[in-house]
Order: C-alpha cells, then structure tokens, then sequence
C-alpha cells in the first residue's frame, strides 16, 4: 500500500510502498475513505509523544470501509462504513469497565502507539469495543472530521463542561478543535466568545456560531476583555490550541464556580503552564481535561449531525492528495487555512 512514511522525527515525510497490514484475532483492517490532518499528528512527526517509534505512518482521523476481519470479531464484516475514536480502549481494563475508554490503561491510538491512517489501509485493534457504524449517507470526509478535534471538543463541552443554553462560553483559540467547541456549544444554546489571532478564523467562527469575537494581537488583556463582555466572566471557557498562554488566559477568564476545559495539547515548554490557583481555590473553579470520546457516546453526537442541529461538514477547508498532506502536515505549525484538511485521494 502507499503510505507517508517518516524515519525520523522532524525529518521528510515521503510517500512510498509499505506492506500492507492484516488484522489482527480481536481487529480489523480498513480501506481508508478520507483522513483529517490535526496538529495531534504534527506533534508526533515533532517527536512529543513518547508513543511514537520509528520509522512511523501517521494519521488519526479517519473512516472507511472494512475489508479484513480477524477470527474473533463478532460485530462486524467487510464492507461495512466505520470510523474509529483516536483512543481506543481495550475493553477489559478497570477503566473500560467503568466506562471510560478514552483514558484505557492499554488504549490503542492509530496515528502514534500503532501506524496510523495516512495510507490505503489502516489496521485497527479491539474493534468490537470501538468501531462505530455511520450513516449510509454521511460522506467519509465528514466522518473522518469527527474522530479526534469533533469528538474531543464534544466530550469536553457537552460532557465535562456540560454546557447548556443561556450559559457564556470562551473557546481559546479557533482552530480545528476551537471551531468544533464553537459549533458544539452554540448548539447546546450557549453564548460563544471566540479568540484567535487571525481575523479569518474569527469570521469563520462567527458562521459557526459565535456571537463575539476577539482577537489577541490587537486586545492586550483577553480576561479582562471577556470579563467586561460577561459582566463577570464565562461559566465554562476551552483551551482549544495548548500553550502556557492561552490555558491561563482562560482559567482567568471564568467566573466563580466555572470551568475550565484543556483540550489542546501541552506539550514541549508549554506542558507545566502557569495556573492561576490562587483563583481556582478562592472562586471554587473546576479544571477539566478532554482526552478523546467512547465509542458509546457517538451516537448522541451522531443523532445531532444527522438531525442538523450540529454541521461538521462545515469545518472541511482544504481536500488534498497524500502527498499534499504529507506536505502540509510537516508545515501544520503556521497555523495557516481555516477549518480541517482532509486527505481523500491516495
């Protein structure tokens, strides 16, 4: 199969012949339809996650159709559409007992413990736990959208910040995962603030569902900016990029007894950031993280798309080829396009 293939952290990735994988007893392998780029992956080609070993195929979001199955599945067959959480859980773990499979003791993550979905086809374990069905009429690209910046900001607004109309919501920047927790909390009937630095972006979040924007190369204090629009602050606010910057601006920006919700990354310098806890301990404030989603909690997300109440298809910007995507991956830390890129020609 081809595949972007990388020997070496920050080094070329290049598009060549690999064998192709065969599942495993408890997995499947899948024909890759369509597959996200997210700044996950261009931690992993930067040598972050310590879950990465070389030489490496990258790529976590993705949906496609069955075409090998292993002895021991039993809930599923070749030809069937599926995606696939970015952390998939084993299913036997204390954790995955409890119900929580996104933080699994032994999860599999295609793209960064496994070779991941920039490639024909991708194998996948543990799919009884975590394979999900899609609609018939959901396109790859929009499903390949959902499995790790949707389903994480889903997770992290509806499930940990539990996010409900009339309350105020800060998104910290507004890339993919921003403008997913844009989409997501304007559906559940809050009012959004969004912050960026592009101007673009911040349009784009407005068509999203943002209600006020600001933008912080021009507004030098972002708390006090959202505290004088709230009257007092946001009752849950997201760190949607990851840096030592944006996660205080938006622990601070929260009123008593709010949330904060860290869905971007930390890592490298920013992976010990600066917390106002003074503030945490006197206004009794929560802070959250949001490590993925279940396979289970797809179909609440599933229900609202196929019923228009929520349009990932609208964070789709730029469909490209794998060697594009290679390409745009290795250059994914200027921050340059709005929306998901998606790979869907192989």
């Amino acid at each position: 199969m081809r595949a972007a293939y990388f020997t070496e952290y920050q080094g070329p990735i290049n598009i060549q012949t690999v064998d192709d994988p065969t599942p495993s007893n408890d997995g499947v392998v899948i024909k890759v339809g369509a597959t996200g780029l997210c700044r996950s992956d261009w931690h992993g080609w930067m040598g972050h996650d310590s879950d990465v070993q070389l030489p490496h195929v990258p790529g976590h979001e993705f949906a496609g159709t069955i075409v090998g199955v292993g002895k021991d599945i039993k809930r599923w067959k070749e030809g069937d559409r599926v995606t696939v959480p970015f952390v998939s859980g084993c299913g036997h773990c204390p954790e995955c007992h409890s119900g929580n499979h996104q933080v699994c003791d032994n999860q599999f993550q295609p793209g960064f413990t496994h070779w991941g979905s920039f490639a024909e086809y991708v194998a996948i374990d543990y799919a009884d736990t975590n394979l999900i069905a899609l609609p018939d009429d959901m396109e790859f690209a929009t499903a390949a959208s959902l499995g790790c910046r949707f389903a994480t900001s889903f997770r992290g607004v509806i499930d940990q910040g539990k996010v409900s109309a009339g309350q105020v919501v800060a998104v910290h920047g507004a890339g993919g995962v921003g403008l997913s927790a844009i989409m997501i909390a304007a559906a559940a009937g809050a009012y959004v603030i969004a912050v960026d630095i592009d101007d673009a972006k911040l349009e784009f979040a407005t068509e999203l569902g943002a209600n006020a924007t600001l933008n912080a190369r021009t507004v030098g204090d972002i708390p006090t900016a959202i505290k004088d629009i709230t009257r007092g602050g946001v009752h849950v606010s997201v760190d949607a990029l990851g840096s030592e910057q944006t996660c205080f601006n938006s622990v601070a920006s929260l009123r008593k007894r709010g949330k904060h919700i860290q869905i971007g990354l930390m890592t490298g310098d920013h992976a010990h950031a600066k917390v106002p806890m003074d503030r945490v301990v006197a206004h009794e404030l929560e802070i959250l993280g949001s490590h993925g989603m279940q396979a289970f909690r797809y179909d609440a997300m599933l229900d609202m798309i196929m019923t228009g109440k929520l349009t990932p298809q609208k964070l789709i910007g730029d469909r490209v080829t794998l060697a594009e995507g290679a390409t745009a991956l290795m250059n994914m830390d200027s921050f340059v396009g709005t929306g998901v890129t998606v790979i869907d020609r192989f």
